[in-house]
């Protein structure tokens, strides 16, 4: 496979809404008005005002996901206001922007929390009658807000875990872990490392912790090691520095798991500068944008799972503003503590067994 020195943003955006989704999937039901957020139900004909605080706008991820709620709060007519940390992991500035929806009267807030540290700003902000939707990333405990809207990160951990499994076809495993943070817990981060290893068939210890399965042992095709878990903070140049720390422990990396495509694409950087082939190194990696849908093709990125910010927050407004208009509240999907909005394996290199769709198709869907 061709590895491109480039990675141009695709041009083509996808609409507000693929015809794949429809917003009558959103289930709702009857609210009662003796509920933490029953006021945001009460309207007096005043258009509502929504808050939607994202981690970062450094991320095209979370970039897609103010321009779905922009188009959704048109639709609905909807008052949105946009707030962002100034980097993944800064809870300062989401609990300001919390704090000034309450201020301002607004009937809900869509949020990516960025940390624990949110959750009490969250709690007053519900204890004021506002509506809280978290996207993306459940709070922890996930009943910190009303719902959330979000990926399941353990099953798109898991399905390039499977698929990685599939294709080393019995070759050992040496495993570099580019997650999120060292320093602080968030359920995206561990969901997606921890259901990578349960996709590959390793024993992960604690499901709920990062970094405490056994460095050598057996996946389901043979044997692995893993090299180390280093952090990228979910960015080009953190994985490009975590890829290189990792390939000074041990050289011969053969397989890379990422917690986003920015951080693959530091870590892809990384491999080309140490001389690194497609032909050596398999890179799997969560998102599904449409510069990371170009990676796949391209073979800088081997498989990627697929997820739809664009949808979560587009359903997150449309929530508060019908929850608004006659008190109905969303409910979770069957089986989960959150609302499912979807995940696909994207890869042009099939595993026998392992359901995907190829680039084209992704791309046809793909956000950013």
């Amino acid at each position: 496979m061709n590895h491109s020195k480039t990675n141009p943003a695709r041009i083509r955006r996808i609409p507000a809404l693929t015809g794949i989704f429809a917003l009558s999937a959103l289930a709702l039901t009857a609210c009662s008005d003796d509920t933490g957020s029953a006021g945001a139900a009460d309207n007096d004909g005043e258009p509502v005002g929504v808050s939607l605080i994202v981690k970062t706008t450094t991320n095209p991820f979370f970039v897609a996901m103010q321009d779905g709620a922009q188009a959704a709060a048109a639709d609905h007519g909807v008052e949105l206001t946009l707030a962002a940390g100034r980097q993944d992991g800064d809870e300062d500035t989401q609990i300001q922007a919390i704090e000034n929806a309450v201020a301002r009267g607004d009937a809900g807030i869509l949020i990516t929390p960025n940390g624990p540290a949110v959750v009490d700003a969250i709690s007053t902000a519900r204890e004021a009658g506002l509506y809280v939707i978290a996207l993306d990333t459940p709070p922890d405990p996930a009943d910190a807000v009303d719902i959330t809207f979000a990926t399941d990160n353990r099953l798109a951990g898991q399905k390039i875990g499977e698929w990685t499994a599939g294709a080393l076809d019995g070759e050992k495993a040496t495993i570099a872990m580019l997650d999120l943070f060292s320093d602080k817990v968030v359920s995206v981060d561990v969901d997606r490392d921890q259901g990578f290893l349960e996709g590959m068939g390793i024993d992960v210890a604690d499901p709920q912790a990062n970094g405490d399965e056994a460095p050598t042992g057996t996946y389901s095709g043979g044997d692995y090691e893993i090299v180390g878990n280093e952090a990228s903070d979910g960015a080009e140049d953190g994985g490009r520095t975590a890829m290189e720390n990792l390939l000074t422990k041990n050289p011969d990396i053969n397989v890379v798991y990422t917690i986003n495509e920015p951080a693959a694409y530091g870590a892809f950087q990384a491999l080309e500068a140490a001389g690194k082939t497609a032909d050596d190194v398999i890179v799997v990696s969560v998102d599904g944008g449409c510069a990371g849908v170009q990676n796949v093709e391209e073979g800088v990125i081997d498989a990627t799972s697929q997820q739809y910010p664009v949808r979560m927050a587009e359903l997150g407004v449309e929530a508060i503003a019908q929850l608004a208009a006659d008190g109905a509240t969303p409910e979770t999907s069957e089986g989960l503590d959150f609302f499912n909005t979807g995940v696909e394996l994207v890869t042009d290199t099939p595993v026998d067994g392992v359901e995907s769709i190829d680039s084209t198709e992704a791309t046809e869907i793909c956000w950013g």
